[in-house]
Order: structure tokens, then sequence, then C-alpha cells
């Protein structure tokens, strides 16, 4: 069976949104596949039983592993022979201490040491930048935690026994366990495990967060850039297995090998769509701005931007392309930033011009204009009433439109710092 790409409605139209992503806190595992069972959490933690032992396949935050482990003891208590972790970002390496009986092997894609690492360099600055949207996901589930265990484990520093470089097969308990790396995945050490004699993929978070949504191709917490023709390789890679259920990271399975390979099909088509569009726009010497205006992706190949979205794509495909040079202005080389100006624009123009006209965009719907102008004066006064008050109402209007949940948490966030 082959399902129709224009007429097949889009996944992500039924299945839940990153509003709904909660911490671990289910009180026992479901099973989502023949020996396989999932416990959900800021991503999906996955056990696999065998014969000759437990396979486990992401391990969660630090603080989300005994939710995880004491789940998993309940369906199966024999020793865990392998830990796979699919990608090196802290909801799936974080648990990984408690997961470890005498003789388990972790396995990751030969990658892993840089992720780990940048883990290690950036986690102040990374763990600021993302608290605006989890802050209060992640409290709630280690206060969970706490009530149900008492004192929570810490984040695991990963330690891996086996690298696997392009492809590894491994077998356990007469199950083929075959790792195939996908360095277009969220990170660069990504991979998936194909169970070929079941159909089954175990992903993790390679399509991003949000099956059938555009991915982030770089992330407003801060990370490295995805290459987009690096994402679309990883996708086939996937879409070729003809898989007959994926295991994501968030939230139920995919079923049926038709609707799987569609929905690959749209995604990879829709990447390649904008990195095209870009590419052909730069050739034309269009700025970035511009392109994040005008490129927008045709009905046909309509995904989910709940987590990521279009004109940020637009941006990172350019950037990464281009780097931080836009040749706009000789300012862009020097070390003076907007805010360094501001005064003087305060003092030439005034602050009452300056909110006025910031109030004539926002009445016009052009919500972003009014930002621009209401910030100028916020940096000069911060406590300026008049300006807060047009920030959140800018703010409110970006907010009631928005979808993405990054944007929606950043919005939120702003409309609290200036009320």
């Amino acid at each position: 069976m082959t399902l129709d790409l224009e007429t097949t409605p889009p996944i992500h139209l039924d299945r839940p949104g990153a509003d709904q992503m909660v911490a671990a806190t289910a009180e026992q595992a479901t099973g989502v596949a023949p020996g396989i069972w999932c416990s959900p959490g800021l991503s999906n933690s996955y056990l696999l039983t065998t014969d000759s032992g437990r396979v486990v396949v992401n391990t969660g935050m630090g603080f989300e592993s005994p939710v995880h482990r004491a789940n998993f003891d309940a369906v199966d208590d024999a020793p865990i022979r392998y830990v796979i972790l699919t990608q090196g970002h802290y909801d799936h390496v974080g648990g990984l201490d408690q997961f470890k009986d005498p003789g388990t092997l972790v396995v990751a894609q030969a990658d892993w040491r840089r992720w780990r690492d940048d883990n290690a360099r950036l986690v102040a600055y990374r763990g600021n930048r993302s608290a605006f949207a989890f802050a209060d996901t992640v409290g709630a589930g280690i206060t969970a935690t706490q009530q149900r265990f008492g004192q929570i484990p810490g984040q695991s520093t990963p330690q891996v026994d086996i690298e696997v470089g392009d492809s590894l097969t491994l077998t356990l308990g007469g199950r083929t366990l075959r790792l195939l790396a996908t360095p277009g995945g969220e990170t660069t050490d990504s991979m998936v495990l194909w169970l070929p004699e079941e159909r089954v993929c175990l992903c993790g978070n390679i399509f991003g967060a949000l099956f059938g949504h555009i991915p982030n191709l770089v992330t407003m917490r801060g990370d490295r850039y995805r290459d987009a023709l690096t994402v679309i390789e990883s996708i086939d890679r996937v879409r070729e297995l003809d898989a007959e259920i994926l295991l994501t990271g968030h939230f139920e399975p995919i079923i049926g090998a038709a609707r799987i390979r569609t929905e690959l099909t749209r995604l990879r088509d829709a990447v390649a769509y904008l990195h095209d569009a870009v590419v052909a726009g730069m050739n034309a010497g269009k700025d970035v701005h511009t392109l994040m205006r005008e490129i927008s992706l045709p009905s046909t190949l309509a995904v989910g931007e709940g987590y990521g979205k279009v004109p940020w794509n637009v941006r990172a495909i350019w950037e990464n392309y281009s780097g931080w040079f836009h040749h706009r202005s000789t300012t862009e080389l020097y070390g003076i930033g907007p805010a360094e100006f501001s005064a003087d624009l305060v003092e030439l123009a005034g602050v009452d011009a300056l909110l006025a006209r910031a109030a004539d965009h926002l009445d016009a719907g052009r919500p972003v204009h009014a930002i621009h102008f209401a910030e100028t004066v916020a940096h000069v006064q911060p406590d300026h009433d008049a300006a807060r008050a047009l920030l959140v109402r800018a703010h409110q209007v970006l907010l009631a439109d928005s979808t993405n949940f990054w944007e929606s948490a950043w919005l939120t966030k702003q409309i609290g710092a200036h009320s």
C-alpha cells in the first residue's frame, strides 16, 4: 500500500504538541511492541527484553532515571547487557549511571565525545538558555521523583564501551540489533536502532522532538548547526528501512510502513525544498531577512512548526553556508551593538516620539516593528512604564499567533519580564 503525499493528512495534526512533554512520572512502563517497553519522560526510555538479558535505549535525565529503572525492573529484572544511546543530548544520556549493572556495555556513535564535552563545557550557558522553556517542567519532575524515591541522582557523564562508526550489528537472546549512524539527527552522534526481523526502528529524536514537524537546524537555546543536506541523507537512511513501527523520543509509536514512508518522504522533501530555495535566494543576492519573509513551504509539503520553524531554518541554512557576516553593514565587523547607540537615538528623537511610532506600528499589526522602537527606549530607561507596557502588548500579539513551543516560551518569558 502506498499513501498519496498530496491527499494523506500530515501526521502532526493528530499527535500531541511540545506543551505535553513532561518529565518521567509514569508508575509503569507500557508495552509498545513485542518485547519492547516504553517509560516516557523528557525523552522516552525504552526496554528490550531477551532470553539473555536486557537492552535499554536512552536513559532520560539524571533525575528521571530512578523512575525509568523502577518501571523497567518491574517488567523484567534480568541483567542489563547493553545501554544504547541514540544521541548525546542531556535527556538521553543523563540517567546512564543508574542502568549500569556488572558487565553492562554502553554503546554510542563514534562522535559521542564531542557532545559529552560540549555538554560539560557549556553546562551553565545551555542551562540558562533552556530554563525559560523547561524550568517548570524539570522542577515538577524533580519534585515528583523526590517524593517517590527520596534523594535523586545527578546527571551522568557518559563513558562508552562500544563505538559505532557507520553501522554495527549486535545479537542478544535471538534478537538482531542493527545500529545505523544518522549524523543529520539532532546531534552528529545520532544513530538509530533497527530490528530487521521485527521491522521496528527506535529512532530517538533523529527527526526532532516532534515527529512530523520541521526539525530545528539550530536551536534557540544554543547548539551546533545541523547541515540540511546531512539531515536529508539521515531521513532517507531511515525511510529506506521500510519500518513497520517507529519508536520516537516522544509520545506514541508511529505504526504502518506506508504511513511512515509517506511522512518521511514529506519531511525529506520539505527540508530539501527549504535548502534549495535558500541557495537560490543567496545566489540571487537576497539577504537573509528577505528570504525569511519570502520562503514558505507549498501545501503538499505541509509539516508542523511546533518545535522548529520554517523562517528559523531558512536563517540556519543561510548562516551555515555563509557564517556570521551578512554583508549588510560595516558595523557587523565590530563589537558595537544596537544598545550602544540607543541613548543617542532617544536623545535625538525623544522618548515620546519613539513610543508613539512604536504604538503606530503595533496598531497597524506590526508588533516586531513596535518592539524595535520600544526596546530602544527600554535599553536606556529599563523602568519606563510606557515602554514596558508597549513591549508587553507587542509580545502578547505575537504570542496569540504562535503555535511553536520555543517561540511561545520565549514570548511568555518576555511578557513576564516587562510586566
